[in-house]
C-alpha cells in the first residue's frame, strides 16, 4: 500500500558529496516524518537525519551534523539528503523510513514504520 523510493547511492573518493533521495507513493496519517538510517558492515543500524513533512523540524546524528542537511518537498512527497564531505566511515547502506509520529527525534529514534530497500554509498580513500 506504501511504497518509498530510493535513489542517490553510488561510490565516492572521501571529501566527495552525495545526494540521496526518497519518494513516498502516498500521504497519510503514517506519513508525518520521513528519514534515513544506515547499517555498515559489522554494526548496529543507526539513526542519520530525519525530517518532519509539515513544518521542516530536523534532527541530525551528531555524527554527520555539518555535513548533512536533510529537506523535503512536501508537494512531491519527497525528501533529500543532501551528503557533503563525506568520510571512509559512511560508508554503509542507507535506509530511508517513514513514521506516523511528527517528530524527528522520535523518527529517528525508534525507527518509522515503513521502510525502503536501502541504497549503498561506499566511501574510498
Amino acid at each position: 500500500q506504501l511504497q518509498l523510493v530510493e535513489s542517490g547511492g553510488g561510490l565516492v573518493h572521501s571529501g566527495g558529496s552525495l545526494t540521496l533521495s526518497c519518494r513516498v507513493s502516498r500521504t497519510g496519517a503514517d506519513v508525518r516524518t520521513i528519514g534515513w538510517f544506515r547499517q555498515a558492515p559489522g554494526k548496529e543500524r543507526e539513526a542519520v537525519s530525519c525530517i518532519t513533512f509539515e513544518d521542516g523540524q530536523t534532527y541530525y546524528a551528531d555524527s554527520v551534523k555539518g555535513r548533512f542537511s536533510i529537506s523535503r518537498d512536501s508537494a512531491q512527497n519527497t525528501a533529500y539528503l543532501q551528503m557533503n564531505n563525506l568520510k571512509l566511515e559512511d560508508t554503509a547502506v542507507y535506509y530511508c523510513t517513514v513514521g506516523n509520529v511528527p517528530s524527528p527525534g522520535y523518527t529517528c529514534y525508534a525507527g518509522g514504520k515503513h521502510w525502503g530497500e536501502g541504497t549503498l554509498v561506499t566511501v574510498s580513500a
